[in-house]
């Protein structure tokens, strides 16, 4: 079991405990954070999932692919941690991590 913490769009925290399977999307559309979040499904078309992740968790996870770039190319809110959810593995990387869903664009 891992657990993390997330900010919603509303600003309010969630501690979710998960086991470290799937993808950080799945996660958090499993939890019931679903308001315009993963419209895709996690097909990584959308960018719906956009979150930022507390920067010290980056080095643990996957680079971020050149279609993942893309799309958060395209936000005006990305930042140093930003990721699209569905691109991220759910595993012991993200235990204890600070994840905050980015605003919708």
């Amino acid at each position: 079991m891992i657990t993390f913490t997330l900010t919603d769009r509303d600003g309010k925290t969630h501690a979710i405990k998960t086991t470290p399977d799937g993808t950080l999307m799945e996660a958090i559309r499993d939890y019931g954070l679903t308001d315009e979040f993963a419209l895709c499904g996690g097909h990584c078309s959308c960018a719906t999932c956009h979150v930022i992740i507390d920067e010290a968790f980056l080095p643990r996870l996957s680079p971020v692919s050149r279609d993942e770039g893309g799309l958060l190319d395209g936000s005006d809110h990305r930042a140093a941690g930003s990721r699209l959810a569905c691109q991220v593995p759910l595993d012991a990387t993200l235990d204890l991590a600070h994840i905050t869903v980015a605003p919708v664009d």
